[in-house]
């Protein structure tokens, strides 16, 4: 058996995942209560747009049309859409101002990300493929059609497309707007 079969599928590749912002908003607060996030689809874009809250993006995605709204659990769903997830609780984050993002993440078998962390919270919806979480809590797995509320901020992680096939996720964040995105971290 060829090295390279035993290598952990982590060490198969040395591809960066492709992640790629498709929507943002900035916000002054946060809903009460637990946070979730509820993932709907829509027939069309003016569906999606008459749909929309205080809390919600709007972003087109593997041919669909997507609203994320965040809000309690026990928000109703919006008129004309087709639920596809609702994740949560998700850690809240204490901040001045809050950014809301949602990112797409693709890759081959084996791409990953740096480790790093973010300040806040962040939500994963694996379309296709398998995902990986390497945390300092050991490793989460996501296989399609799938989804988890992650964990809070601060917390050192790198994501993994661990499956087979391509991988492609919808990434829900919700972190400190005043702070970097994104820094740089080690795993324990």
């Amino acid at each position: 058996m060829a090295l390279g079969l035993l290598a952990p599928f982590w060490a198969r590749a040395e591809q960066a995942l492709l992640i790629k912002p498709l929507a943002e908003k900035r916000v002054p607060a946060l809903p009460a209560r637990q946070l979730f996030w509820r993932i709907e689809n829509f027939g069309t874009l003016d569906e999606a747009k008459a749909a929309m809250g205080a809390w919600s993006l709007l972003a087109e995605a593997a041919g669909k049309i997507w609203l994320f709204t965040l809000g309690p659990s026990g928000a109703a769903p919006s008129a004309g859409a087709i639920k596809v997830a609702k994740i949560g609780p998700i850690p809240r984050v204490h901040a001045v101002r809050y950014l809301l993002r949602i990112n797409d993440a693709s890759g081959p078998p084996g791409s990953l990300t740096p480790v790093h962390s973010h300040p806040g919270s962040e939500a994963f919806l694996v379309l296709n493929g398998e995902q990986s979480i390497q945390g300092p809590h050991g490793m989460m797995r996501l296989k399609a059609g799938h989804a988890d509320p992650g964990h809070g901020a601060d917390q050192a992680m790198q994501v993994i497309s661990s499956g087979s096939t391509d991988l492609h996720a919808l990434v829900l964040f919700v972190v400190d707007a005043d702070r970097p995105f994104s820094s740089p971290a080690r795993l324990p």
